[in-house]
Order: structure tokens, then C-alpha cells, then sequence
């Protein structure tokens, strides 16, 4: 059974903990950003499409796989919204629905390198595959 849009909307920010509400779109987590150039939604964007219950966009947007969760944006924010608690639920959300897993086991020795910490491959493989 699918959520709807309000449902799924009250999940993210209930899983990310974040209050959307607080953003006054500075943009300051945006200028930060290090993957910005990659993302077709930045962090601030995110907030915004959140708190108006935008989510499909949100969910079928490469951006969610963009974002290095470097929380760099957490910190550059000053009002404590934290961006990327919300770009984490977000892709929650989006791998817990049926075929979005993005990372497989069979995909893991492709990855593997010597400069790679183990710990990355399996923290992926438990973020993605869900």
C-alpha cells in the first residue's frame, strides 16, 4: 500500500527529526555545499520542498544520492535546521520503496579499493539496502 503524499510528508520529517518551519531560505547551506554542482535540488531546496509537502520530486531526484551527508550545511546553518537530516530521510523513504534498493551485494566487489574503508561499503550496503 502506498503513503500518501501528506503521510509520507510527516514520516520524513519525523524520521529525520528536523522542523522544516525553522528555514528562512539564506541559502547558506547551499553555499556550502560541496556536491552543489551535482545536485538538482540543493539543501536549502529541500527544506522548502519539505515543508510544502513536495516529496515525489524529492524522491525520484538524483540529488538524493548526490549529497555526501558531510552535514556541512548542519553546521553553516543558523537556525539549526539541519538540511541534510532531511536529504537522509528523504532517501530513506526512497530505498524502503519496493525496487529502489541502489546498492546490492553482487554490486560490493566492483567497489572495493585500497584507499576504501571497509566500513563505507558496509554502511552503504545498510543505508541503500533497505
Amino acid at each position: 500500500m502506498e503513503k500518501t503524499n501528506e503521510a509520507l510528508c510527516k514520516e520524513i520529517i519525523w524520521n529525520s527529526g528536523v522542523n522544516p518551519r525553522k528555514c528562512m531560505r539564506c541559502g547558506k547551506c547551499s553555499g556550502t555545499c560541496p556536491a552543489y554542482d551535482e545536485m538538482e535540488y540543493h539543501p536549502h531546496e529541500f527544506v522548502f520542498m519539505v515543508e510544502n509537502g513536495d516529496i515525489e520530486p524529492l524522491l525520484n531526484s538524483k540529488s538524493l544520492y548526490r549529497c555526501l551527508t558531510c552535514f556541512a550545511c548542519v553546521d553553516r546553518c543558523p537556525r539549526g535546521v539541519e538540511p541534510a537530516k532531511l536529504v537522509e530521510a528523504v532517501r530513506l523513504a526512497a530505498v524502503r520503496q519496493q525496487g529502489a534498493n541502489h546498492l546490492k551485494p553482487d554490486d560490493i566487489p566492483a567497489l572495493l579499493n585500497e584507499d576504501l574503508p571497509q566500513q563505507a561499503i558496509v554502511s552503504a550496503l545498510r543505508k541503500y539496502n533497505k
